[in-house]
């Protein structure tokens, strides 16, 4: 496996992470468990993953998040509460991934997994904050249910083929950012139109 190949499956995961950090660590260990999965030798650190009480607890966790990542207004409590868990897991899963002979890739790997998992959970955070705006409840269910697929598919190609690892992580960032953007734009429409109805100077673009 080449270091682009690693970088690509670290870059990756952590993005995915910081949308889905339970379900992450329970699908991996999952098919680890059962050798759907195979890990090469360097990568032997996930193994931990696959340990019973490890999988139990990303069990319990990724079960309480699909169901509350449903609900309107406590699926972005939840991502509050997650705001430091899903940096701290992605930079961790990142760490788990790379060559633990080399103490510098080590530090990259922990700081930029850190830094992707906090963007795409902002990313994640941000877009729901706006889509509980809607009336509409099947909103929050279809979106959250969009997310679940995506990250249980994503993770598997990832794994099954490293060498396209490092596209799906460009995907994510480019995703990641839109979504930012997004929220960003639909936030200033919504303060805006709440300005113009209480009177108020609309803000400039």
């Amino acid at each position: 496996m080449t270091i682009m190949e690693i970088i690509g499956i670290a870059g990756s995961v952590s993005l995915l992470a910081g949308w889905r950090l339970y379900l992450c660590v329970f699908a991996t260990g999952l098919a680890m468990r059962f050798d759907v999965l195979p890990i090469p030798e360097h990568l032997a650190s996930l193994g931990v993953l696959e340990n019973p009480w490890v999988m139990g607890i990303a069990a319990v966790g990724a079960l309480a998040e699909f169901f509350a990542d449903k609900v309107m207004w406590l699926d972005s409590a939840w991502d509050t509460i997650h705001t430091l868990v899903r940096p701290v897991g992605g930079a961790l899963l990142a760490l788990a991934i790379v060559d633990p002979s080399d103490p510098t890739m080590q530090v990259i790997a922990f700081l930029l997994g850190g830094g992707a998992s906090l963007a795409s959970h902002a990313g994640k955070a941000s877009a729901r904050g706006v889509v509980n705006t809607s009336p509409e409840p099947v909103s929050n269910v279809v979106v959250s249910t969009a997310e679940d697929v995506a990250t249980a598919g994503l993770l598997y190609t990832t794994y099954e083929y490293p060498w396209v690892a490092g596209a799906i992580a460009l995907f994510l960032f480019a995703l990641v950012a839109g979504l930012l953007i997004m929220a960003r734009r639909m936030i200033k429409k919504i303060v805006g139109a709440v300005k113009g109805v209480s009177g108020e100077e609309p803000p400039s673009a």
